[in-house]
């Protein structure tokens, strides 16, 4: 063996070793968060907020698509009954109609006051961001939210125009919050990392961060390597979602590794919960098992995940979600800051 083979073979192992030690740490930084939650499956702390959630939510875009209101809402109730307590919802998704679905699901039985209810608002400025978010209680039949996030930055000017002090989001947010509309504030995106490091630049309190993690996302534009650890340091609720990189579980199909593994490494993070996109009672089951039967994932398994995404996600062409020119974010924004 030449010295420059023993050079990169002495190399390639020292970094092995490095990442087996750093997902070793993570994965026990995430057991040691957990308590045992609803119905077996357990809590996490959203970062210093003072609040919990279950370690996995229900994705609000899924859980009514492809099905009648009825289907939708007895899905919603068997995911409660199994102890899934942590509900997604957007003020976009399906053009509302999945905050209504919600919304009629929650109100049976008293069940809301059983759910921590997150929804986002697409607008940036100060009077569409109030209407949306009045739109978001109405439809979802609640007089307050748990969570309220700014949906899907990534856009130009996404953090000025929500931030400016006199017609920014921001400003709406607070007002809101004072009247008890919601508890938490945070804010979710797909495309680019520096864009949610920009937005944490502002030092704004937030109480979450939404952000894609999944084995590909480990080596392209990484959410995992730059976003998550400066929410660890100041201490912000982490949300994983974009475990199997789109509806249609293109890690899975495309790399050829099972769901389970896929969902496991997201969990394994430290993260407050993975938010899953759920369309049938078969993946509802599914998750619930996982969620309950819980334990980090290894070092060694992580590791051998990994080695397989790295030539994979080198372009970037499984998150599509991460190509600007995909056309693929909030709907409610598709052409309008560009125009």
């Amino acid at each position: 063996m030449s010295n420059s083979e023993i050079h990169h073979f002495s190399s390639s192992r020292r970094q092995f070793l490095q990442a087996m030690a750093g997902m070793a740490a993570l994965s026990a930084e995430a057991l040691a968060m957990q308590r045992p939650g609803p119905a077996g499956i357990p809590v996490r702390p959203l970062g210093k907020s003072g609040a919990s959630v279950t370690i996995i939510g229900l994705g609000g875009w899924d859980v009514v698509a492809n099905k009648s209101d009825g289907d939708a809402i007895r899905l919603m109730h068997e995911a409660l009954d199994s102890g899934i307590t942590f509900f997604d919802k957007a003020w976009e998704y399906h053009d509302g109609r999945s905050e209504e679905v919600m919304g009629r699901a929650l109100q049976e039985g008293g069940r809301r006051e059983n759910v921590f209810l997150m929804s986002k608002v697409c607008a940036r400025d100060y009077e569409g961001a109030k209407r949306h978010i009045e739109d978001s209680l109405r439809r979802l039949r609640t007089d307050r939210l748990d969570l309220l996030q700014f949906h899907s930055l990534q856009y130009p000017g996404d953090q000025e125009r929500i931030m400016d002090p006199d017609q920014g989001a921001l400003k709406a947010a607070l007002e809101a919050k004072k009247a008890g509309k919601f508890r938490y504030l945070g804010f979710t995106g797909h495309q680019n990392p520096q864009v949610h490091l920009k937005m944490l630049a502002s030092d704004y309190p937030f109480d979450s961060v939404q952000m894609p993690l999944n084995i590909l996302d480990a080596h392209y534009m990484s959410f995992e390597k730059s976003v998550l650890p400066e929410c660890r340091r100041r201490e912000i609720g982490v949300l994983g979602m974009k475990s199997l990189a789109a509806q249609n579980g293109r890690i899975a199909r495309d790399l050829n590794v099972g769901w389970e593994l896929c969902r496991r490494y997201a969990m394994s993070l430290p993260i407050a919960s993975l938010v899953c996109g759920i369309q049938t009672r078969e993946q509802l089951l599914g998750m619930v098992r996982v969620a309950k039967d819980f334990k980090p994932m290894g070092a060694e398994e992580a590791e051998a995940l990994l080695v397989q995404s790295r030539n994979p996600s080198r372009d970037g062409h499984i998150e599509q979600y991460k190509n600007p020119q995909s056309g693929y974010g909030c709907s409610y924004h598709t052409g309008v800051l560009e125009a």
